[in-house]
């Protein structure tokens, strides 16, 4: 038996049946020692781009490419041995169309071994998600605050204030529909994030929405006050 056949990793299909459950703990890995070190704590380890901003002093995470995720998602496979890994789908590698993004996503499963990617965007991705999840990939979405938008966004703003909260509503139930297994909420006024917990059918992830999401993930440099 190899080393491999030892680790049974957290699924997606888990992670959604956690719906309203037990709270869903995710953090953030870059690395190997970094990744062991929580493996046993959570039940997700996502490997974001944030990782341009945190480990390269990049700007912001729209200079992130492919390879540099496929370089850290394989070093925190390394350290992994329960908790499901999720890597980010960086700027560029997925919104020109589905056929484009699943090219990618499966370089990124294949050569990680990731138990499903992030991609951020609501409504207009929507069509990509399910072309994603009818191939076999799982796809946990990402709305509200999107960090690869902050050009259009106009920088790091809350998200969900007056009108725009019903397009961000219609964006969680719009990538529900489409198969994604759970869907962060970021930079999202509290009152719209417990709305779209209690509505949509699959996971709420927090990180600046609300308690009351399913789950919640933080950067860990962040949680250090690194």
């Amino acid at each position: 038996m190899s080393a491999q056949n030892s680790i049974r990793r957290t699924t997606a299909p888990q992670i959604t049946a956690r719906k309203g459950g037990d709270p869903i703990i995710c953090l953030t890995a870059y690395d190997a020692p970094t990744a062991a070190l929580v493996d046993e704590y959570c039940d997700l380890i996502l490997v974001g781009d944030s990782l341009g901003m945190v480990v390269h002093g990049l700007p912001s995470t729209v200079g992130v490419t492919l390879d540099m995720m496929i370089m850290h998602g394989q070093a925190v496979a390394r350290g992994l041995q329960s908790a499901m890994m999720v890597i980010d789908m960086p700027f560029g590698s997925y919104e020109e169309s589905p056929e484009q993004a699943f090219r990618n996503a499966a370089r990124l499963m294949a050569e990680t071994g990731a138990g499903a990617v992030k991609l951020e965007g609501g409504q207009h991705m929507a069509e990509t998600i399910r072309f994603l999840v009818t191939r076999g990939i799982p796809v946990m979405a990402h709305i509200g605050l999107t960090p690869q938008s902050f050009n259009t966004l106009g920088g790091y703003k809350v998200q969900g204030r007056g009108d725009a909260a019903q397009a961000l509503f219609d964006d969680a139930t719009s990538v529900d529909q489409a198969g994604a297994f759970a869907v962060v909420l970021e930079g999202m006024v509290e009152p719209l994030a417990v709305k779209i917990t209690k509505e949509v059918a699959i996971p709420t992830i927090g990180i600046g929405a609300s308690a009351e999401c399913d789950g919640q993930i933080l950067v860990l440099e962040d949680m250090l006050g690194l």
